[in-house]
């Protein structure tokens, strides 16, 4: 008898199978006249060479049907597993799409028409530029298309950067290693990873590299191949310090450029290189352009009347 060890990596079996397990028993009912057992992260199954590698196929499915929706069901697992119909893995409408499934298990998915663009364009360009207020949901979905990315192995590692403007750049002043002084600057991006990526995987995806924190005084000089990069907080970026990003572009990469241009925190001498982009780059193919407005705001719902509130100030002002 051979036997075949599948690993989960940092895939706790509980999350994959149930709380009992009952997805791991019913696959064991499929194959009656293998031996299927669970040790911690590991999946051992014994049977005979022709038994395995069909297992092996199957279960390879199975795995990409839960990296894309974040959870099993028993029709899944009997198609997938028994029938080897591929039909569950079948794209569904964009419009009925979900993105990912957070930890809890709810359904991360497009709100409106905007992110609805916002998801086409990250899917269709690899560069996407979205430019409005905040409380749209830009930088969430961004985070929630570069974790699908790398479920899928679309790409390789995910690196979140932002301008530290409060901190001049000059971030060796500050106690503690490179992820404690750039955390004030990342954490809603850090928040959304935590929201979609188990903690422990995400430890064990950071201590990799396979999630990186880059901030952006520290990209020069770097090609960002097979990654998914968001730049968020895009209009604190200089004009220089924007065209240094861009060439950052690596092979199979996407970028995201995420920023809002009434809420620029640069000294008063430099000028954002977001509005300077978006204005040099309309018209170039493969890239995104996607503006978002108050209509968008998917926080709280006074955000939008507070948002409305400064507008009507402004234009009076």
């Amino acid at each position: 008898m051979e036997q075949l060890i599948i690993h989960l990596e940092h895939l706790h079996p509980v999350r994959l199978f149930g709380v009992d397990l009952e997805f791991l028993k019913q696959i064991q009912g499929i194959f009656p006249k293998m031996r299927i057992v669970n040790r911690g992260h590991e999946i051992i199954v014994q049977g005979n060479n022709e038994e395995l590698n069909l297992f092996s196929e199957r279960f390879g499915h199975l795995m990409t049907y839960f990296e894309r929706f974040g959870k099993l069901n028993a029709e899944a697992v009997l198609a997938l597993m028994q029938e080897g119909d591929s039909r569950p893995l079948e794209d569904q409408p964009l419009e009925q799409e979900v993105v990912v499934y957070s930890n809890d298990g709810a359904a991360i998915r497009p709100r409106s028409q905007n992110q609805l663009k916002l998801v086409k364009s990250i899917q269709n360009h690899d560069l996407t530029f979205a430019v409005g207020p905040a409380g749209t949901g830009k930088t969430y979905l961004a985070v929630a298309m570069a974790v699908k990315a790398l479920k899928e192995k679309q790409v390789k590692k995910i690196i979140l950067t932002r301008p530290a403007v409060e901190a001049g750049e000059n971030l060796g002043f500050l106690p503690g290693d490179l992820n404690e002084k750039l955390s004030p600057y990342l954490q809603p991006l850090f928040d959304a990873l935590r929201d979609m990526i188990p903690a422990e995987k995400l430890k064990h995806y950071t201590e990799t590299g396979i999630v990186q924190i880059a901030p952006l005084a520290y990209m020069r000089g770097r090609t960002l191949d097979h990654a998914f990069v968001i730049l968020d907080e895009a209009q604190n970026a200089t004009t220089n310090q924007m065209k240094m990003f861009l060439t950052r572009m690596g092979k199979s990469a996407t970028f995201v450029v995420n920023g809002d241009v009434t809420q620029i925190d640069l000294p008063a001498r430099q000028k954002s290189g977001l509005p300077q982009a978006i204005r040099l780059l309309k018209g170039i193919k493969n890239i995104g352009f996607i503006e978002f407005a108050e209509k968008d705001v998917v926080r709280h719902p006074l955000v939008k009347k507070i948002l409305n509130a400064y507008a009507s100030h402004e234009s009076e002002s």
